[in-house]
């Protein structure tokens, strides 16, 4: 009896975790050995304030629900102490949170993650932090998209001045 709670119980975790892994646009995992609880406090009010989750799980049960959403490519990471970001809505943000972390606290290790849906490298993942975050990326395309408006505003005002000149 004791035991098929038990085994319902982790069932319903792994069942948890593999929603997560469906409705995270970006998953990183990291091994956290070695960080002090401060340090562990602020990484996880970083986390929290950019809208990731961030979790410590059982590397058995993270294997299972990889397994159960096609990320069975992840079990090469799933060794030793792991903590999991999840972030439903910015792809950039865990991975750019985390890799900051790091190179301030070499106690963190990146391992390995998912974005979108595709299981990512480590180099994958430090290219995506390098990367702005969503508003930085916005306000980059409508600088881009504003600059030939600019210009032929530029264009007709030198224009305009030059007729004024002539007239004068």
């Amino acid at each position: 009896m004791a035991n098929s709670n038990i085994i319902e119980q982790k069932s319903q975790l792994v069942d948890a975790i593999a929603e997560k892994f469906r409705n995270s646009q970006s998953t990183i995992l990291v091994d956290y050995r070695g960080l002090d609880v401060a340090e562990a406090d602020e990484l996880r009010r970083q986390l929290r304030e950019a809208g990731v989750e961030f979790k410590v799980y059982k590397n058995s049960m993270l294997r299972r629900a990889a397994d159960a959403v096609d990320l069975g490519a992840l079990s090469d990471t799933l060794v030793g102490p792991t903590a999991v970001a999840f972030s439903n809505d910015d792809v950039v943000a865990p991975a750019k949170i985390l890799n900051n972390f790091a190179k301030e606290h070499p106690a963190l290790e990146l391992k390995g993650g998912v974005i979108e849906h595709e299981v990512a490298t480590l180099e994958q993942i430090t290219e995506l932090a390098d990367l702005p975050n969503y508003e930085g990326m916005v306000a980059m395309l409508l600088s881009v998209l504003q600059a030939p408006v600019r210009n032929l505003a530029y264009g007709v005002q030198a224009v305009a001045d030059q007729k004024e000149e002539e007239s004068a």
